[in-house]
């Protein structure tokens, strides 16, 4: 008798259809060493990102400031010019010869001919 069980228990499952499981959406998990891996990897980027936006903000206020004193020497270098053509003009104007002989007899000196030597100039 449990042999007839047996077959009839084996025709069962045969007569039975079989059905193959659905096809269920594979959902993949990541492994969470993967996602604090990423945090780690995103928080190291933006820190390296505002490092370095912040050396260039130095580096062009560094520049600016630079700028601005060459800016200032360069008008302190004109002023200078100006003044140093000034001075030449007026070295010119006192080095006359009339000026010269002017300041002399102010000061009493009188011309000796004998004394008097010819030196070629310019």
């Amino acid at each position: 008798m449990a042999a007839v069980r047996v077959r009839q228990h084996q025709q069962q499952q045969v007569q039975q259809p079989i059905t193959p499981p659905s096809p269920q959406p594979t959902i993949i998990r990541r492994k969470k060493t993967n996602q604090k891996f990423e945090k780690t990897m995103l928080i190291v980027l933006v820190s390296i990102v505002a490092v370095l936006s912040v050396l260039v903000l130095n580096k062009q206020a560094a520049i600016q400031t630079t700028s601005m004193d060459i800016q200032k020497i360069e008008t302190e270098a004109e002023e200078i010019t100006k003044k140093n053509v000034d001075l030449t003009v007026r070295v010119s104007e006192l080095s006359t010869y009339d000026n010269i002989w002017k300041k002399a007899k102010e000061l009493g000196l009188t011309q000796n001919e004998k004394n008097v030597k010819v030196v070629p100039g310019e």
